[in-house]
């Protein structure tokens, strides 16, 4: 993992985790009143899996064979 951005991937997927585990609380609490807020759901999974495709800042585009 020497050329990998493993600061924004880990930041990518804790907020995939944080964004699926939130929305299936609310599905699976037994309360049909509850419902998740999707549209934030979806932002939250965009948002992580731009984090998992960016470069880190201390990384070059030579560093991750980007160039």
């Amino acid at each position: 993992m020497k050329n990998t951005s493993w600061k924004t991937t880990g930041s990518g997927i804790a907020a995939i985790i944080a964004a699926v585990a939130s929305a299936a609380q609310l599905l699976l609490d037994g309360n049909t009143m509850t419902n998740p807020d999707w549209a934030s759901t979806v932002a939250a999974l965009t948002a992580g899996f731009g984090l998992i495709f960016a470069r880190d800042n201390d990384k070059s585009s030579e560093d991750v064979n980007n160039k």
